[in-house]
Protein backbone atom coordinates (compact mmCIF):
# COMPACT_ATOMS: atom_id res chain seq x y z
CA UNK A 1 0.00 0.00 0.00
CA UNK A 2 1.58 3.57 -0.31
CA UNK A 3 -0.68 6.04 1.68
CA UNK A 4 0.73 9.24 0.79
CA UNK A 5 -0.40 8.45 -3.00
CA UNK A 6 -3.84 6.90 -1.65
CA UNK A 7 -4.73 10.31 -0.14
CA UNK A 8 -3.37 12.45 -2.20
CA UNK A 9 -5.76 9.95 -5.14
CA UNK A 10 -8.69 10.71 -2.86
CA UNK A 11 -8.40 14.33 -1.99
CA UNK A 12 -7.98 15.02 -5.65
CA UNK A 13 -11.30 13.24 -6.86
CA UNK A 14 -13.24 14.31 -4.29
CA UNK A 15 -11.79 18.05 -4.47
CA UNK A 16 -12.18 17.26 -8.35
CA UNK A 17 -15.99 16.26 -8.12
CA UNK A 18 -17.42 17.08 -4.51
CA UNK A 19 -20.54 18.42 -4.47
CA UNK A 20 -23.45 18.78 -2.02
CA UNK A 21 -25.43 16.31 -4.23
CA UNK A 22 -23.36 13.58 -4.95
CA UNK A 23 -22.93 10.35 -3.86
CA UNK A 24 -21.15 7.49 -2.50
CA UNK A 25 -21.54 3.91 -3.95
CA UNK A 26 -19.88 0.93 -2.87
CA UNK A 27 -19.11 -2.31 -5.07
CA UNK A 28 -17.32 -5.36 -5.67
CA UNK A 29 -15.55 -6.62 -8.75
CA UNK A 30 -13.62 -9.73 -10.17
CA UNK A 31 -10.28 -10.01 -11.16
CA UNK A 32 -10.14 -13.70 -13.16
CA UNK A 33 -6.82 -15.92 -12.58
CA UNK A 34 -5.50 -19.07 -14.25
CA UNK A 35 -3.19 -19.93 -10.73
CA UNK A 36 -3.73 -20.31 -7.11
CA UNK A 37 -0.43 -18.06 -5.87
CA UNK A 38 -1.65 -14.72 -6.30
CA UNK A 39 -2.95 -13.30 -3.36
CA UNK A 40 -6.81 -13.55 -2.20
CA UNK A 41 -7.31 -15.78 -5.84
CA UNK A 42 -10.25 -18.68 -5.10
CA UNK A 43 -12.57 -20.56 -6.64
CA UNK A 44 -15.62 -17.51 -5.62
CA UNK A 45 -18.67 -16.34 -7.43
CA UNK A 46 -17.41 -13.05 -10.26
CA UNK A 47 -20.00 -10.71 -10.94
CA UNK A 48 -18.06 -9.89 -13.59
CA UNK A 49 -17.69 -13.03 -15.37
CA UNK A 50 -21.33 -13.97 -14.06
CA UNK A 51 -20.46 -17.19 -12.65
CA UNK A 52 -18.03 -18.56 -9.71
CA UNK A 53 -14.23 -18.14 -11.33
CA UNK A 54 -11.06 -19.05 -10.50
CA UNK A 55 -10.64 -15.12 -9.21
CA UNK A 56 -9.65 -12.26 -7.11
CA UNK A 57 -12.66 -9.81 -5.59
CA UNK A 58 -11.85 -6.16 -4.67
CA UNK A 59 -14.28 -4.30 -3.09
CA UNK A 60 -14.24 -0.56 -4.15
CA UNK A 61 -16.03 2.53 -3.28
CA UNK A 62 -16.83 5.37 -5.97
CA UNK A 63 -17.68 8.92 -5.81
CA UNK A 64 -19.97 10.57 -8.36
CA UNK A 65 -21.62 13.82 -8.88
CA UNK A 66 -22.22 16.09 -11.75
CA UNK A 67 -19.36 17.05 -12.36
CA UNK A 68 -18.55 12.96 -13.33
CA UNK A 69 -17.07 9.70 -11.07
CA UNK A 70 -13.87 8.37 -10.14
CA UNK A 71 -13.13 5.47 -7.79
CA UNK A 72 -11.89 6.70 -4.14
CA UNK A 73 -10.70 3.65 -2.20
CA UNK A 74 -10.09 -0.19 -2.49
CA UNK A 75 -9.26 -3.59 -0.50
CA UNK A 76 -8.57 -6.51 -1.69
CA UNK A 77 -11.29 -9.25 -0.74
CA UNK A 78 -9.19 -12.26 1.15
CA UNK A 79 -11.35 -15.75 1.82
CA UNK A 80 -11.40 -17.29 4.71
CA UNK A 81 -9.34 -19.62 3.66
CA UNK A 82 -6.04 -17.60 2.63
CA UNK A 83 -6.79 -15.74 6.23
CA UNK A 84 -5.93 -18.79 7.61
CA UNK A 85 -3.34 -20.12 5.78
CA UNK A 86 -0.32 -18.72 7.84
CA UNK A 87 2.34 -20.23 4.87
CA UNK A 88 0.02 -18.58 1.50
CA UNK A 89 -0.25 -15.50 3.54
CA UNK A 90 3.76 -15.44 4.75
CA UNK A 91 4.37 -16.02 0.83
CA UNK A 92 1.66 -13.68 -0.57
CA UNK A 93 3.23 -10.85 2.32
CA UNK A 94 -0.32 -10.18 3.88
CA UNK A 95 -0.02 -8.11 6.77
CA UNK A 96 -0.33 -9.79 10.24
CA UNK A 97 -2.78 -7.26 11.16
CA UNK A 98 -5.03 -8.20 8.10
CA UNK A 99 -7.86 -10.44 9.22
CA UNK A 100 -10.91 -12.29 7.71
CA UNK A 101 -13.30 -9.95 6.72
CA UNK A 102 -16.59 -10.23 4.84
CA UNK A 103 -17.03 -8.13 1.96
CA UNK A 104 -19.92 -6.36 3.67
CA UNK A 105 -17.62 -5.62 6.84
CA UNK A 106 -14.97 -3.95 3.82
CA UNK A 107 -17.75 -2.13 2.30
CA UNK A 108 -18.81 -0.71 6.04
CA UNK A 109 -15.29 0.41 6.41
CA UNK A 110 -14.71 1.66 3.34
CA UNK A 111 -18.05 4.28 3.44
CA UNK A 112 -17.06 5.17 6.96
CA UNK A 113 -14.01 5.83 6.10
CA UNK A 114 -14.61 8.67 2.88
CA UNK A 115 -17.42 10.19 5.70
CA UNK A 116 -14.62 10.63 8.19
CA UNK A 117 -12.83 12.46 5.75
CA UNK A 118 -15.51 14.66 5.20
CA UNK A 119 -16.56 13.96 1.32
CA UNK A 120 -19.96 15.57 0.84
CA UNK A 121 -22.36 13.51 0.43
CA UNK A 122 -26.37 13.36 -0.36
CA UNK A 123 -26.17 9.46 -0.65
CA UNK A 124 -25.14 6.13 -0.07
CA UNK A 125 -25.83 3.79 -2.52
CA UNK A 126 -24.94 0.08 -3.03
CA UNK A 127 -26.82 -3.05 -4.56
CA UNK A 128 -28.21 -5.68 -2.47
CA UNK A 129 -25.21 -7.75 -1.53
CA UNK A 130 -24.98 -4.63 0.86
CA UNK A 131 -28.11 -3.48 1.27
CA UNK A 132 -29.25 -6.37 3.01
CA UNK A 133 -26.84 -5.48 5.97
CA UNK A 134 -28.74 -4.00 8.68
CA UNK A 135 -25.40 -3.08 10.34
CA UNK A 136 -24.68 -0.96 7.19
CA UNK A 137 -28.14 0.37 7.49
CA UNK A 138 -27.76 1.17 11.20
CA UNK A 139 -24.09 2.78 10.75
CA UNK A 140 -25.34 5.19 8.09
CA UNK A 141 -28.68 5.92 10.22
CA UNK A 142 -26.25 6.77 13.26
CA UNK A 143 -24.48 9.06 11.15
CA UNK A 144 -28.25 10.72 9.98
CA UNK A 145 -26.03 9.56 6.26
CA UNK A 146 -29.24 9.41 3.51
CA UNK A 147 -28.99 5.80 1.45
CA UNK A 148 -30.71 4.06 -1.43
CA UNK A 149 -29.70 0.47 -0.83
CA UNK A 150 -31.31 -2.45 -3.39
CA UNK A 151 -32.72 -5.44 -1.51
CA UNK A 152 -33.83 -8.40 -2.79
CA UNK A 153 -37.62 -9.46 -3.52
CA UNK A 154 -37.98 -11.72 -0.38
CA UNK A 155 -36.27 -9.35 2.23
CA UNK A 156 -37.51 -9.93 5.65
CA UNK A 157 -39.45 -6.68 6.91
CA UNK A 158 -41.60 -6.68 9.83
CA UNK A 159 -43.26 -3.95 11.01
CA UNK A 160 -45.90 -3.19 13.98
CA UNK A 161 -49.63 -1.54 11.78
CA UNK A 162 -53.28 -1.28 13.46
CA UNK A 163 -54.02 -5.25 12.87
CA UNK A 164 -50.94 -6.08 14.80
CA UNK A 165 -47.42 -7.48 13.65
CA UNK A 166 -46.82 -7.13 10.22
CA UNK A 167 -43.92 -10.15 8.33
CA UNK A 168 -43.73 -9.69 4.97
CA UNK A 169 -41.67 -8.85 1.92
CA UNK A 170 -40.96 -6.25 -0.86
CA UNK A 171 -42.31 -8.50 -3.48
CA UNK A 172 -45.51 -8.67 -1.77
CA UNK A 173 -45.71 -5.27 -1.08
CA UNK A 174 -45.65 -4.55 -4.75
CA UNK A 175 -48.05 -7.34 -5.66
CA UNK A 176 -50.31 -5.94 -3.61
CA UNK A 177 -50.20 -2.21 -4.85
CA UNK A 178 -53.07 -0.59 -6.76
CA UNK A 179 -52.43 1.06 -10.62
CA UNK A 180 -52.38 4.70 -9.13
CA UNK A 181 -49.66 3.67 -6.94
CA UNK A 182 -47.40 4.21 -9.75
CA UNK A 183 -45.53 7.00 -11.30
CA UNK A 184 -42.84 7.38 -14.37
CA UNK A 185 -39.86 8.93 -13.75
CA UNK A 186 -36.26 8.86 -14.67
CA UNK A 187 -33.60 6.95 -13.94
CA UNK A 188 -31.03 8.92 -15.16
CA UNK A 189 -29.67 9.32 -19.08
CA UNK A 190 -28.79 6.44 -20.63
CA UNK A 191 -27.14 5.81 -24.07
CA UNK A 192 -30.42 6.44 -25.17
CA UNK A 193 -31.97 9.40 -23.90
CA UNK A 194 -33.71 9.16 -20.67
CA UNK A 195 -34.02 6.22 -18.52
CA UNK A 196 -37.72 5.91 -17.59
CA UNK A 197 -39.41 3.19 -15.23
CA UNK A 198 -42.39 3.25 -13.24
CA UNK A 199 -41.76 4.62 -9.46
CA UNK A 200 -43.76 3.72 -6.24
CA UNK A 201 -42.63 4.36 -2.67
CA UNK A 202 -44.35 2.69 0.67
CA UNK A 203 -43.47 4.81 3.71
CA UNK A 204 -42.20 2.18 6.39
CA UNK A 205 -43.85 2.83 9.73
CA UNK A 206 -40.55 2.09 11.95
CA UNK A 207 -39.35 4.44 14.46
CA UNK A 208 -36.22 6.82 12.84
CA UNK A 209 -34.19 9.84 14.12
CA UNK A 210 -36.49 13.16 14.16
CA UNK A 211 -36.56 14.96 10.53
CA UNK A 212 -35.89 11.75 8.66
CA UNK A 213 -38.31 9.11 7.02
CA UNK A 214 -37.70 5.21 5.70
CA UNK A 215 -39.55 3.80 2.89
CA UNK A 216 -39.90 1.05 0.59
CA UNK A 217 -39.24 2.00 -3.10
CA UNK A 218 -39.81 -0.06 -6.34
CA UNK A 219 -38.68 0.35 -9.84
CA UNK A 220 -40.62 -1.62 -12.40
CA UNK A 221 -39.67 -2.01 -15.58
CA UNK A 222 -42.37 -0.14 -18.10
CA UNK A 223 -41.50 -2.38 -21.03
CA UNK A 224 -41.03 -5.47 -19.26
CA UNK A 225 -43.43 -4.86 -15.93
CA UNK A 226 -42.38 -8.30 -14.29
CA UNK A 227 -38.59 -7.13 -13.71
CA UNK A 228 -38.71 -4.82 -10.44
CA UNK A 229 -36.03 -3.92 -8.15
CA UNK A 230 -36.71 -2.71 -4.81
CA UNK A 231 -34.63 -0.66 -2.61
CA UNK A 232 -34.75 0.77 1.45
CA UNK A 233 -34.64 4.28 1.89
CA UNK A 234 -33.13 6.34 4.47
CA UNK A 235 -34.17 10.18 3.70
CA UNK A 236 -34.67 13.66 4.75
CA UNK A 237 -39.06 14.50 5.60
CA UNK A 238 -40.27 15.60 2.05
CA UNK A 239 -37.94 13.95 -0.42
CA UNK A 240 -39.60 13.62 -3.59
CA UNK A 241 -39.59 10.60 -5.23
CA UNK A 242 -38.40 12.06 -8.32
CA UNK A 243 -34.87 12.49 -6.28
CA UNK A 244 -35.60 8.61 -4.90
CA UNK A 245 -35.70 7.52 -8.49
CA UNK A 246 -32.54 9.55 -9.78
CA UNK A 247 -30.57 8.76 -6.83
CA UNK A 248 -31.39 5.23 -7.24
CA UNK A 249 -30.15 5.56 -10.86
CA UNK A 250 -26.44 6.47 -9.83
CA UNK A 251 -25.79 3.46 -8.50
CA UNK A 252 -24.49 2.46 -12.56
CA UNK A 253 -21.83 5.05 -11.48
CA UNK A 254 -19.48 2.45 -10.08
CA UNK A 255 -20.00 0.23 -12.79
CA UNK A 256 -18.89 3.01 -15.38
CA UNK A 257 -15.58 3.48 -13.35
CA UNK A 258 -15.21 -0.02 -13.20
CA UNK A 259 -15.25 -0.46 -17.36
CA UNK A 260 -12.85 2.62 -17.76
CA UNK A 261 -10.82 1.59 -15.14
CA UNK A 262 -10.43 -1.76 -16.89
CA UNK A 263 -10.74 -0.82 -20.95
CA UNK A 264 -8.35 2.45 -20.52
CA UNK A 265 -6.20 2.19 -17.69
CA UNK A 266 -5.39 -1.70 -16.72
CA UNK A 267 -7.32 -2.17 -13.68
CA UNK A 268 -7.85 -5.99 -14.35
CA UNK A 269 -4.02 -6.23 -15.79
CA UNK A 270 -2.04 -6.91 -12.50
CA UNK A 271 0.43 -9.14 -12.46
CA UNK A 272 1.72 -8.87 -9.10
CA UNK A 273 1.00 -11.79 -6.48
CA UNK A 274 1.30 -9.86 -2.78
CA UNK A 275 -0.62 -8.13 -0.73
CA UNK A 276 1.09 -4.94 -1.64
CA UNK A 277 1.55 -5.64 -4.73
CA UNK A 278 -1.66 -5.54 -5.92
CA UNK A 279 -2.96 -2.66 -3.52
CA UNK A 280 -0.22 -0.66 -5.45
CA UNK A 281 -1.32 -1.47 -8.74
CA UNK A 282 -5.12 -0.92 -7.86
CA UNK A 283 -3.78 2.66 -6.45
CA UNK A 284 -1.57 3.61 -9.47
CA UNK A 285 -4.68 3.20 -12.07
CA UNK A 286 -7.25 5.08 -9.50
CA UNK A 287 -4.41 7.74 -9.03
CA UNK A 288 -4.45 7.92 -12.97
CA UNK A 289 -8.10 7.91 -13.12
CA UNK A 290 -8.47 11.00 -10.68
CA UNK A 291 -6.14 12.65 -13.02
CA UNK A 292 -8.48 12.34 -15.95
CA UNK A 293 -11.80 12.88 -13.38
CA UNK A 294 -9.96 16.25 -12.25
CA UNK A 295 -9.57 17.73 -15.50
CA UNK A 296 -12.94 16.43 -16.56
CA UNK A 297 -14.55 18.25 -14.47
CA UNK A 298 -12.51 21.22 -14.64
CA UNK A 299 -13.62 21.66 -18.14
CA UNK A 300 -17.59 20.75 -17.01
CA UNK A 301 -17.26 23.97 -14.65
CA UNK A 302 -15.44 25.96 -17.19
CA UNK A 303 -18.03 25.29 -19.62
CA UNK A 304 -20.49 25.97 -17.27
CA UNK A 305 -19.41 28.85 -15.97
CA UNK A 306 -19.61 30.81 -19.44
CA UNK A 307 -21.98 32.88 -20.30
CA UNK A 308 -24.94 31.93 -23.47
CA UNK A 309 -24.01 33.31 -26.36
CA UNK A 310 -27.08 34.16 -28.88
CA UNK A 311 -26.40 34.20 -32.35
CA UNK A 312 -25.64 37.03 -34.51
CA UNK A 313 -28.99 38.13 -35.93
CA UNK A 314 -29.64 37.14 -39.46
CA UNK A 315 -29.03 39.80 -42.11
CA UNK A 316 -32.47 41.49 -43.53
CA UNK A 317 -33.06 40.99 -47.10
CA UNK A 318 -33.14 44.13 -48.66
Amino acid sequence: MIPCLKSRRDSMSVEALGDADGVLVVDETGFVKKGDQSVGVARQYSGTAGRIENCQIGVFLAYASRFGQALIDRRLYLPQAWAADAARRARAQVPEEIAFATKIEIARELIAAALDAGAPCRWVLADALYGGDYRLRSMLEARRQPYVLAVRSNHHLRFIAQEGLIETDPKTIAEDLPTDAWTTLAAGEGAKGLRLYAWAAIRLPWTTDEGFERWLLIRRSRKEPEKLAYYLVFAPEGTALAELAGAAGLRWAVEECFERAKDDLGLDHCEARSWHGWHRHMSLVMAAAAFLAKLAADLRRAAWSKPNETSPKAPIAA
